[in-house]
Order: C-alpha cells, then sequence, then structure tokens
C-alpha cells in the first residue's frame, strides 16, 4: 500500500484576485497620497472605465488597466460577501 500525498489545488482564480487586491492597494495609496478620495475615484473608474480618474503617479493609472474591469468587479463582490 502506498502513501499517497494530498492532491495540490491550482487555482487561477486565487492568483488573480491576489494581483488584483496587490494593484488596488497601490492605486488607492497613490490616490490617497495625492489628496484624492480614493473610493469616489475608484467608483468613477469602474462606471466609467475612463482612466483619467487614476492618477499617473506611481503608474497606477497603468497598473489599474491591465485588470479586466468585469474581473475586478467580481473580485470586489466576492471579497465583501466573504468579509462583510
Amino acid at each position: 500500500m502506498a502513501i499517497s500525498e494530498p492532491t495540490a489545488v491550482f487555482s487561477i482564480r486565487n492568483d488573480k484576485d491576489q494581483e488584483i487586491k496587490q494593484v488596488m492597494q497601490l492605486v488607492y495609496g497613490a490616490l490617497e497620497e495625492k489628496g484624492y478620495n480614493p473610493v469616489n475615484q475608484l467608483v468613477g473608474y469602474i462606471l466609467s472605465e475612463d482612466p483619467t480618474y487614476i492618477t499617473t503617479y506611481k503608474n497606477a493609472r497603468s497598473l489599474i488597466r491591465r485588470i479586466d474591469r468585469d474581473d475586478l468587479l467580481q473580485a470586489l463582490v466576492r471579497d465583501y460577501v466573504r468579509n462583510g
């Protein structure tokens, strides 16, 4: 009888959510440092997909544009439901 090892679970979703979280934290911080209300700016960006809501400071605009808006919304809703 062979000793079996537990199966490793590979999840692209978890990796993608982690990437989104990191980008959001960086963008939020850059907006805050520049004196903007990060929540208002991010909501404006999400609703309109207009990148001018996001500052170019610390490459924030470029970073957030790498994330698909649908993926971003899904991650935000998932996190909100899980963590209240």
